[in-house]
């Protein structure tokens, strides 16, 4: 029984037209022809030349045999060894391929739905949820199981990235980086000439740990900051360490000396705090393939727009661009706001946030030529770090942020000011007394958008932490060790823990074993009431609170381990409830009008 049987065309699940060939291992998009009930393989583009990118992978050339152009021949699953051969009980077939004949456990599979819930949910998390990519990757549904590992670029960025895909029960931190440099057919006339590569549009893209929620925060350009020591690898497999900059623009993180992403991950912790898991890369080629690939992108602007620098020419009010057009709208500052990079930086999350919206709409996911198109013009555009670089594992990584509700996704600007060093502003820097509490938010997993789900969480874990007795001071028994960058911070904190606490069984134990990021504290199920007592009096969140699993004995001490997030004695560790209100955000989920 094949999934035109089962009813009208109409109720196809998209899912039903890809079955697993057994002899490659991959998914193969089979669409119905007209006027009958028999399938064949679309013609999609063949493999490019080995030339591109590098030798291909080890049996690509196998895998890709499943796309070739003009594979149109009839499989039918009860030909064993013919063409491609069975494809063994997808969707109710027979293993032996008689077509429309019942077998004696055909009646159980007919009834069986759940594999239909689970792959239309697959289809769901894998659709496009990575259209913020600016630009950069698409996961495209089904078609990932095309192998298109031959397509992407991978950068060993050695210690400054994840090895894994994913850390279980952590937040999940992914820069996505837009080069100027000038690759591509037609790109000739943007960036700079000559550019090696350097970090012009910056995106971290921070995910919830429980995937509710992500938080895009955009670093412009032109902010002076400190590039790190970072080190790179080299061709032969050596590592090169490249020297620190200081006081320097943050887009010469990459491309400027042999740096290479790895550089700008590195930078990227040097100014937030966050450790970044993975980077995406991709060139200016990658918003014309990519909005092509999906039909266009919608955008809307308050005013009409006729820029001379990046030829945009568009109407007020709502239109919808593609290739050229949209790569010229992303690249447009002198006809919006100030004319400035952060107006720009504003378009650019308009303009993603509408590509998310379009990539996981029904006109995308549920066509399997634009999926195709969408995955094939990504993976193309891609370089990736080689935590993630292959097909399986960016399937996995598009499963967990498709977890992610498009409205749960906000994106912010780092706060910045005119640089004061110079006469004629053309640089920015931080603005510390709005950028400290954003980045401790995003250090403490604390989400920009109203989640009730992670709230309600928030509140239920403060409240526990909270209820219940709190020992005296003087029955606080604990032991401070620096794990931070504050010198001396173990001692500051036990002398105003015994001085203006009363805590008088506090020990300075020195510096931890290694540097943490966050302040945690250590105690036993039956040091319950201690652990309420000293949180209290320092401001430690819910999330510093580490139970063990056995009870204290004699006189063992709780274990305070002050990390990153430490500003001194007596001054709350907790972080800010929520972002400072002059900070603008916009939400993946609402249509704006550029201003």
């Amino acid at each position: 029984m094949d999934a035109q049987s089962r009813g009208r065309a109409d109720e196809i699940d998209p899912a039903d037209q890809w079955v697993l060939n057994p002899q490659t291992g991959d998914y193969e998009l089979r669409l119905p022809q007209s006027g009958g009930d028999s399938y064949r393989t679309p013609s999609a583009p063949g493999p490019r030349g080995s030339g591109r990118r590098g030798t291909a992978r080890e049996g690509d050339g196998e895998r890709r045999s499943a796309v070739r152009d003009g594979a149109g021949e009839r499989r039918s699953g009860g030909r064993n060894g013919e063409g491609r051969g069975p494809v063994p009980e997808q969707r109710g077939r027979r293993a032996n391929g008689t077509r429309g004949q019942e077998g004696p456990d055909s009646a159980g599979r007919r009834k069986r739905r759940q594999p239909k819930a689970r792959r239309k949910k697959a289809l769901l998390w894998t659709g496009g949820v990575m259209a913020f990519v600016l630009v950069g990757l698409s996961v495209g549904g089904y078609a990932l199981y095309q192998h298109f590992n031959g397509n992407l670029n991978t950068v060993d960025v050695g210690d400054a990235g994840n090895k894994d895909v994913i850390t279980a029960n952590a937040p999940l931190n992914i820069l996505i980086i837009g080069t100027d440099k000038r690759t591509g057919k037609g790109n000739e006339g943007y960036g700079d000439k000559g550019s090696t590569g350097h970090a012009d549009t910056n995106i971290l893209f921070h995910v919830s740990k429980d995937r509710t929620n992500a938080t895009a925060l955009s670093i412009p350009r032109d902010l002076i900051t400190n590039i790190p020591d970072c080190k790179t690898r080299q061709p032969d497999g050596s590592d090169k360490v490249i020297p620190g900059t200081r006081n320097i623009r943050f887009n010469v993180s990459l491309g400027q000396e042999g740096r290479d992403p790895g550089c700008t991950m590195e930078t990227v912790k040097e100014i937030t705090g966050l450790k970044v898991d993975h980077f995406m890369m991709v060139d200016f080629n990658a918003v014309k393939e990519l909005t092509t690939a999906v039909g266009g992108v919608k955008v809307c602007l308050a005013h009409p727009v006729k820029d001379s620098k990046s030829h945009l020419d568009l109407p007020q009010g709502e239109s919808k661009i593609q290739g050229e057009d949209a790569l010229a709208f992303v690249r447009t500052r002198h006809s919006f706001g100030n004319q400035s990079d952060l107006d720009r930086i504003k378009v650019q999350q308009q303009f993603i946030g509408s590509m998310i919206r379009q990539m996981k709409s029904d006109d995308t996911l549920t066509s399997p030529t634009k999926l195709y198109g969408l995955a094939d013009a990504a993976t193309k555009a891609l370089t990736v770090d080689k935590g993630i670089g292959s097909i399986k594992k960016l399937t996995s990584l598009a499963k967990e942020l498709g977890k992610i509700d498009t409205k749960n996704i906000t994106f912010v600007t780092a706060p910045v000011i005119d640089n004061p060093a110079e006469k004629v502003h053309a640089t920015v820097v931080l603005n510390t007394a709005k950028s400290d509490p954003l980045f401790q938010m995003m250090r403490d997993d604390t989400s920009l958008t109203e989640v009730k789900k992670q709230k309600k969480a928030a509140k239920s874990k403060q409240d526990a932490l909270l209820k219940g007795t709190k020992a005296a001071a003087a029955d606080v028994r604990v032991d401070v060790l620096n794990g931070g960058d504050r010198a001396g911070a173990a001692q500051e904190t036990v002398t105003w823990l015994q001085n203006e606490q009363g805590v008088l069984k506090s020990t300075n134990k020195a510096n931890a074993p290694e540097k943490i990021s966050k302040t945690t504290l250590e105690y036993a199920p039956n040091q319950a009431d201690q652990a309420r007592a000293l949180a209290a009096m320092m401001g430690l969140p819910g999330s510093a609170l580490k139970k063990g699993t056995t009870d204290a004995e004699g006189l063992q001490a709780m274990v305070l381990t002050l990390g990153a997030d430490f500003k001194g004695a007596g001054v709350p560790v907790t972080g800010p409830a929520k972002v400072p209100d002059d900070i603008p955000l916009a939400n993946a989920g609402k249509a704006e009008c550029a201003k």
